[in-house]
């Protein structure tokens, strides 16, 4: 296009086009589930799943989080989202895992969507980068699940 900002603009970058494959299977998967016992049980295998096939580092701070996040927010759901594990009330994604191997990154990553209660004034984070998952950090995931849960 010319005349715009970004005339290098080359288009999505592999890792990004595999997320959006995964997303739509994930789609016609759960449109697949029968009933919602079952579906909330086969999402639950199906983000155990993901997490098992991460590489070690992301797989332990992802099973770490996955612990908080469902002691802290039982009413949270987890669900694959992106090819990512995620948490979700009524069906709606509040937070997530992103390992650092989805897309090349140099540290793992807990985000929060917008229906995440976070707010904190006119400003607050949204993601927090992981490259460990100590005492201390699961408190502060504890404590912002909870919120975040509403």
């Amino acid at each position: 296009m010319a005349g715009t900002a970004n005339s290098n603009y080359e288009g999505f970058t592999a890792e990004e086009r595999a997320a959006m494959k995964e997303h739509a299977q994930e789609q016609k998967k759960a449109a697949r589930r029968a009933s919602r016992a079952d579906k909330a049980a086969e999402a639950l295998r199906d983000v155990l799943a993901k997490i098992a096939e991460m590489p070690d580092s992301d797989r332990v701070m992802a099973e770490r989080v996955h612990a908080v996040v469902t002691a802290n927010a039982p009413a949270l759901e987890p669900k694959l989202w992106y090819g990512m594990p995620s948490y979700a009330l009524d069906g709606k994604v509040v937070c997530f895992f992103q390992s650092a191997e989805k897309f090349k990154a140099r540290y793992a990553t807990l985000g929060f969507n917008d229906l995440a209660k976070l707010d904190d004034g006119p400003m607050w984070p949204t993601a927090f980068a992981l490259t460990e998952v100590t005492a201390e950090v699961e408190e502060r995931i504890g404590e912002l699940v909870r919120r975040a849960a509403g």
